[in-house]
């Protein structure tokens, strides 16, 4: 599989030498050859200390920390330098298998100003005959196929009950109904091959105008045949972009942990307001992951302290049937805590190896579990005889979902340098974040003082009540909560000035921020 590394190694690279980080996706961070690759930020090593002016290195083996960062501070032996911290303990074989019988899938997270050319400099590495976009088939599901059952029978006059419309769509439930492009796959033919030996290709949905030709079968179908590189867009890399280009830091550098920042997670004290002055009530609002309704819920609830704590909750909130009606239930009942919870896949692994399990059998059960397929009578009699616990066992059969640490890890750190920005440079992070990822910033309503602001927060708080509000309007209140935050920590909006704005990014002038003219 070295090649696949190759081209991960040298597609990142070249988005780096052009100004952009990537982040990884995926369970590729598990692989320490990613990491020392570039591929991946994730150091999937056991807790270690290191020393920057020696070198001396010194593992934890106890078990104690689920990341390196959370370990205390420490001098060299050696050489008395204070040691930086790394590694997120994360097992390889969840990447490529306990035997290396399972085939990678390295993802990648680039900037979306970025994905274009990344997918262009995949032509230019392997040629434009021998790359092509990912086909995917979209087939008609339940409520497409009874529409259309229901349409012909009105079309024909012919008489039906709503239980009849029901038994003759399921005929047509998963028949081909178009083809699209998958976001961000790019499909590579071996050099010595043709890409007809694998797959006709077309237009996607017969478009003969788009430009774009993918591969005519869905790429499920050819999984395991061909090479598929998933180049996909993320927001993060052009936010941390743009928060570079203002404040000059390389935000690769940004230190983890930093204690004012792992504060934004106990209350808004960090940011210089209390907790009721705005209506979110939270510090984490804007950061991606960390800010959405659920997340701030959720640190509500299991109050985090340390930067394992958020790779925690970033698998338990992108999982199925992981928090709600499971870790939750868990942690509430006080059974166990938001460290020993299962949080993210691997830590099934690992944990049933530290009570005594086969390696080999640990891993199948992950396996199995991660994919919603619980557990077995003969696994769960394995279990119990080596003292996990019933609640581990009940959890396990419950999950149907479950992230990849290095995934979530990965997501921890992208979010903890917007987050470093969010603390230590307000005003670049804002303008960061106006010109990036709002979408509906309206300067009549936002721009021009709190207290029209508050106006409008009010009355679009009354239509959510009432269920009136238009999805624009959603939109717009998330937009204000943000702005809400900002006039709450003293900043303000200068007027656009039609000779100083730009087109598309918020700046700051004279310690304000002046709006871009896309607003």
């Amino acid at each position: 599989y070295a090649i696949m590394y190759y081209i991960a190694y040298r597609l990142v690279k070249k988005s780096n030498n052009d100004g952009y980080i990537v982040g990884s996706r995926g369970s590729v961070g598990s692989s320490f050859t990613a990491t020392m690759c570039g591929i991946s930020e994730v150091n999937p090593l056991a807790p270690h200390y290191r020393c920057p002016k020696c070198n001396y290195v010194e593992f934890d083996d106890s078990g104690e920390f689920g990341s390196g960062y959370d370990m205390p501070e420490k001098k060299c032996p050696d050489c008395g330098e204070v040691m930086n911290v790394d590694g997120q303990d994360i097992p390889f074989e969840t990447f490529l298998g306990f035997y290396g019988d399972k085939q990678p899938d390295i993802d990648l997270n680039f900037s979306g100003d970025y994905q274009p050319r990344a997918h262009s400099y995949v032509g230019v590495l392997f040629g434009g005959t021998h790359t092509f976009k990912a086909g995917t088939i979209g087939a008609f599901q339940e409520k497409n196929a009874y529409g259309i059952v229901r349409k012909i029978c009105d079309n024909q006059g012919i008489p039906y009950t709503q239980a009849h419309l029901a038994f003759m769509s399921k005929d047509i439930l998963g028949v081909k109904r178009t083809t699209s492009q998958h976001p961000g796959g790019i499909v590579v033919v071996p050099k010595e091959m043709d890409v007809y030996e694998f797959t006709p290709i077309q237009f996607p949905a017969n478009k003969t105008n788009c430009g774009i030709i993918t591969t005519h079968f869905d790429f499920h179908a050819m999984h395991d045949t061909i090479l598929k590189l998933d180049i996909l867009g993320h927001a993060d890399p052009t936010v941390l972009r743009m928060l570079s280009e203002i404040t000059d830091i390389d935000v690769t550098s940004v230190p983890v942990p930093d204690r004012k920042v792992m504060k934004l997670l106990e209350s808004t004290d960090v940011l210089g307001f209390p907790e009721d002055a705005t209506d979110a009530g939270s510090a984490t609002l804007g950061l991606s992951e960390l800010g959405t309704h659920m997340a701030r819920e959720m640190i509500k609830e299991t109050k985090p302290t340390r930067f394992y704590d958020l790779v925690q909750l970033m698998g338990l909130s992108h999982g199925t049937d992981v928090w709600n009606g499971n870790a939750q239930d868990l942690i509430k009942s006080g059974t166990c805590d938001l460290n020993s919870v299962i949080g993210c896949r691997d830590s099934i692994m690992t944990t049933l190896i530290h009570w005594g399990l086969p390696n080999k059998d640990s891993f199948d059960i992950m396996e199995k579990v991660r994919k919603g397929k619980g557990l077995t009578p003969e696994w769960e009699q394995i279990m119990r005889e080596h003292g996990v616990p019933d609640w581990y066992i009940w959890s396990c059969n419950k999950i149907q979902y479950m992230f990849p640490k290095a995934h979530a890890a990965a997501y921890v750190m992208m979010a903890w340098r917007v987050a470093y920005c969010k603390v230590f440079y307000p005003l670049a992070y804002y303008c960061a974040y106006y010109s990036i990822r709002a979408n509906a910033f309206d300067y009549e309503k936002m721009a021009m003082g709190r207290e029209r602001l508050e106006y409008y927060i009010n009355d679009y708080k009354a239509k959510k009540a009432d269920g009136t509000i238009s999805n624009v309007e959603d939109d717009e209140l998330k937009d204000m909560r943000i702005v809400q935050e900002m006039y709450a920590r003293g900043f303000e909006f200068v007027p656009i000035d039609i000779y100083k704005a730009k087109a598309r990014s918020f700046q700051i002038i004279d310690g304000k921020i002046m709006p871009s003219f896309k607003v």
